[in-house]
């Protein structure tokens, strides 16, 4: 499975970027965020109709 994580705007709580990453990255993009304060944004990507 795939996630988009966005990097939300510290002041607006607006996504500033955004990517997409399977399912063994999440954790440790989480563990960074939380190393340094930064807010995210987590939800299953989108995925093409086949």
């Amino acid at each position: 499975m795939r996630f988009e994580i966005m990097r939300l705007d510290d002041a607006s709580g607006r996504p500033v970027d955004s990517t997409v990453v399977d399912a063994a990255s999440v954790n440790g993009i989480v563990q960074q965020a939380a190393a340094i304060g930064q807010r995210l944004w987590i939800r299953p990507a989108e995925t093409p109709a086949s």
